[in-house]
């Protein structure tokens, strides 16, 4: 017998709730450092540990989550999958890594790419060190507000394509925003039909950010994130 509307729209709800609830298992999964007990996720997503475990074992199914002998969860090979999928699509690791390493070796600040995660907070997907003895504290991976920070301003500008690129709103300087010890400026970068991709950054302590020093880091960090975009398959501002 066919389901009524009422039905299917209850059946829509539930299952947009399920996929909602696994992507909160997965971003925890994904953030912890260490492997992660079921315990830790109940407290992480808020679910009921039954949820947690009949959600786990769908995320299970396609190897996206996968439980070790201990009874705590990692990310399994199919994540890795798609980290190399998304790296394939945007070329992003052969076109971006070459220009970071060189603007360290140029002497810039440490140099970091940043993308979209969600609505509160970016992604460091890429990061080089640069060789001052004093760094800020930034590695790959981590997850950083979208609220301070040079990145962060450009990320929320340009996510959804709403906002079209010129000269002056590429580039974000911040001092102190999101730790009052370091410093950064940041470019965006984009790639075919100016899709933006996210933003390079330099950064450090924010004692070496003179305003000579600001003044170096902008225009390094703007020929770099222009190389990049064109290499992806932009057209760079030229107003």
């Amino acid at each position: 017998m066919p389901t009524s509307d009422t039905n299917n729209d209850k059946s829509n709800h539930t299952g947009v709730a399920a996929v909602d609830r696994a992507f909160l298992i997965v971003n925890a999964v994904a953030s912890s450092e260490v492997p992660i007990s079921l315990a830790d996720l109940s407290r992480e997503t808020g679910l009921y540990k039954s949820t947690l475990l009949r959600l786990i074992a769908s995320l299970e199914k396609t190897s996206l989550v996968i439980r070790r002998h201990d009874g705590r969860y990692l990310l399994g090979p199919y994540a890795h999958k798609l980290g190399r999928a998304y790296q394939t699509t945007f070329q992003l690791t052969d076109t971006l890594q070459p220009l970071l390493e060189e603007a360290v070796a140029m002497g810039s600040e440490s140099s970091s790419f940043h993308v979209y995660n969600d609505t509160d907070t970016r992604m460091c997907l890429l990061r080089i060190d640069s060789n001052h003895s004093t760094l800020d504290s930034i590695n790959v991976g981590d997850l950083l507000p979208l609220v301070h920070g040079a990145a962060g301003r450009l990320i929320r500008r340009f996510q959804g394509g709403n906002t079209a690129p010129s000269l002056e709103n590429v580039f974000e300087l911040s001092m102190g925003e999101r730790d009052p010890d370091c410093a950064a400026v940041a470019c965006a970068v984009f790639g075919v039909n100016n899709e933006f991709i996210g933003a390079i950054s330099l950064s450090g302590p924010k004692e070496r950010f003179t305003p000579e020093a600001i003044a170096s880091l902008e225009t390094m960090v703007r020929q770099i994130s222009q190389r990049a975009s064109e290499q992806l398959g932009a057209r760079w501002p030229t107003a």
